[in-house]
């Protein structure tokens, strides 16, 4: 075995942990979007666990996931992040879920629904798509404006080599994007007693 191949993060498709949580086997599920997209829509009996958020306090959760543990964000980037957080502070049996929400919703699996909200990777585009636009038109009256759309598509590139976005993150912190219940101590007393959000799911 190569050490690409061992280093590739475990993943588990929509089909397989669904059979999982029907069978009463559910591992425990962490969701790493911001907590406007977990409220929009999740799997129920899942935990948001923000990527900003766990990045930065990998540790204290790591005392908290002993069990299995199924990662998830809307396609997959963002919990492959998350795996290399949580991996680097030791926790085994960490997978995640492949093709992300995208591919549960299109196994028509259970979901939660709550208020619709734009997803990260949405406002991302809206955010780049106008700075980019705006630069370009206002370089007609101030022509060094055009760099500011080329620092926005170097920025895009950069993002898609190195499957991260400094935009996004920025974006997750906005007040649109932030929910209620989601620090470190409510999240932690939510994985100590075993009810994701503090009710039902």
């Amino acid at each position: 075995m190569t050490t690409s191949e061992t280093s590739r993060p475990a993943t588990l498709d929509a089909a397989t942990l669904r059979e999982l949580i029907d069978s009463g086997r559910a591992p425990r599920l962490l969701d790493v979007r911001t907590p406007a997209e977990f409220e929009t829509s999740h799997i129920p009996g899942a935990y948001n666990v923000p990527l900003d958020l766990l990045r930065e306090h990998r540790e204290e959760l790591r005392n908290h996931l002993d069990e299995d543990v199924v990662l998830i964000c809307r396609s997959g980037a963002r919990a492959t992040q998350a795996e290399q957080a949580l991996a680097g502070a030791g926790l085994p049996n960490l997978k995640i879920l492949n093709g992300g929400m995208l591919a549960w919703q299109g196994a028509n699996a259970p979901i939660k629904q709550g208020t619709p909200r734009w997803d990260l990777e949405r406002q991302v585009r809206l955010v780049a798509g106008s700075i980019v636009l705006v630069s370009i038109l206002a370089s007609v009256f101030v022509p060094g404006l055009k760099w500011v759309a080329a620092f926005i598509g170097t920025g895009l590139t950069f993002a898609a080599l190195t499957n991260t976005c400094a935009m996004g993150m920025l974006l997750s912190r906005l007040p649109y994007n932030r929910g209620a219940g989601c620090d470190l101590d409510t999240i932690v007393g939510q994985l100590r007693d075993g009810s994701p959000t503090g009710r039902p799911a």
